[in-house]
């Protein structure tokens, strides 16, 4: 099941997610987009996907990607135990991708 916030933000993977943690995700995932919004202007959409690779109860870990849509598309994963530190990591390595290097 996929979630559309905003029509260019997708978020795959994430149904079974407790509702007070989707939240956050949303808040991290906005602020994000917000912010990409105004560094490049050619920003058309995003798409994060979650999947859980080693599941034991409370030792979950998830892998999370990243799709960066600009005038090119940018990618980035990372495995994490926590969910809100990986989704964190993988939005600033895929925002360090996008950046124009000096």
């Amino acid at each position: 099941m996929t979630l559309e916030l905003g029509g260019n933000i997708q978020l795959t993977g994430f149904r079974d997610i407790d509702p007070a943690t989707l939240v956050i995700v949303k808040k991290i995932v906005g602020n994000f987009v917000k912010d990409m919004g105004n560094h490049n202007s050619g920003f058309r959409g995003l798409n994060v996907t979650l999947k859980s690779v080693h599941e034991r109860e409370k030792s979950e870990k998830y892998e999370i990607h990243a799709h960066l849509k600009t005038d090119t598309v940018y990618t980035a994963y990372v495995v994490e135990r926590n969910l809100l530190v990986g989704l964190d990591s993988v939005l600033k390595k895929v925002e360090k991708e996008a950046r124009p290097r000096v």
